[in-house]
């Protein structure tokens, strides 16, 4: 595998190992109670607050979300990790905020980046999946340091989320109106994403209707002729209403075939789920809004997307909304949140 390799590295590879375990010490004034049991907002330096969950939750959690510094140079974040090197004691004796003029700004943030990492990993339970926001600065390097700690096959998606609507007017090339969120499993082979209902009364393609409206509800049609991976045993002659016997792909063998057996053809017939077009000679399936290909019940789904519409202005005025003020910038809307969560945890995950 293609590694990343950066200032540092050496010095931080284990660094996670070596930062002691904190506690968790309850703030009786901000809590509804005294215990640490759930719901936690934790206050304080996030690879200390990460090690403190360990004990706890070590291989427990279902998914994470994290939104780390996108290191823009705008944003004014501070390399503070405590690290025995001699080029990182240089970075905290000159501790200054990372900016677009600092030569070492990525291989800063690659630092400060890794040993957290390596605990969310830790955290994760072995069907956990961990999403992390971030812009065109660190997206090359973030995916490759993530290839490492988590294992490139446990790459799942790199989600792109248009941002922002109608702006980047000064831009010198192009406006850039999205930013991404890369999604990695802890084992791509335990893992489950969930489906989202297909609200099928408002989509167009279902467009047809018969005498079952009301049981199997609108139907679409679907060619019968399938060209993929070819079977004999689905190549085989239909007799249309008119007499002519027609084959997949206008002839006998390769490369078409048809989508069902004969057996089950033979069965949508009877069932009244195939259409014959004499003229064009074609055969179709009716795929329904409410029943599968068996003629019971089903719900239809659509797969969550890797393309998204969430604005972080939606984001700025929910923050406003709750403090009365702008508290900090580009706060993620709570749809973002929620997408995230409903396409991968259930009742009780944390």
């Amino acid at each position: 595998m293609v590694g990343l390799d950066f200032g540092g590295k050496g010095a931080i590879h284990s660094h996670h190992m070596t930062v002691p375990v904190q506690p968790l010490i309850p703030d009786v004034h901000k809590s509804l109670n005294s215990t640490t049991h759930d719901n936690l907002i934790i206050h304080g330096d996030n690879l200390h607050a990460l090690k403190a969950l360990l004990p706890r939750y070590a291989g427990k959690v279902n998914c994470i979300y994290i939104d780390p510094p996108y290191n823009t140079g705008n944003e004014g974040w501070v390399y503070n990790d405590n690290v025995s090197s001699d080029m990182m004691r240089r970075w905290l004796d000159n501790a200054k905020e990372v900016d677009g003029e600092d030569l070492e700004r990525h291989d800063k943030w690659l630092c400060m980046m890794w040993p957290r990492l390596q605990l969310l990993r830790e955290l994760l339970a072995e069907d956990g999946v961990i999403f992390v926001s971030i812009d065109d600065n660190e997206q090359h390097r973030l995916r490759m340091m993530m290839d490492e700690v988590f294992g490139e096959s446990n790459f799942i998606a790199n989600m792109v989320r248009e941002n922002k609507r109608g702006s980047g007017h000064d831009s010198k090339f192009l406006a850039v109106e999205y930013d991404y969120v890369i999604v990695f499993g802890k084992n791509v082979g335990n893992l489950t994403f969930h489906k989202k209902p297909a609200d099928t009364d408002t989509q167009s393609k279902y467009n047809r209707e018969d005498r079952h409206i009301q049981t199997r509800g609108r139907y679409k049609r679907r060619d019968m002729d399938y060209k993929g991976s070819y079977s004999q045993s689905l190549d085989y002659p239909i007799t249309l209403p008119s007499g002519d016997i027609i084959y997949a792909g206008g002839k006998f063998g390769e490369p078409n075939t048809w989508r069902w057996s004969k057996e089950k053809f033979e069965w949508g017939v009877k069932n009244d789920f195939i259409v014959f077009e004499d003229i064009k000679k074609k055969v179709y399936l009716k795929e329904y809004q409410y029943v599968n290909n068996q003629n019971v019940a089903y719900n239809r789904t659509t797969p969550y997307r890797g393309l998204v519409k969430f604005l972080n202005g939606d984001g700025t005025s929910q923050v406003e909304g709750l403090f009365g003020r702008a508290v900090f910038h580009f706060p993620k809307p709570v749809e973002l949140i929620k997408y995230i969560l409903r396409s991968v945890t259930n009742q009780n995950d944390i």
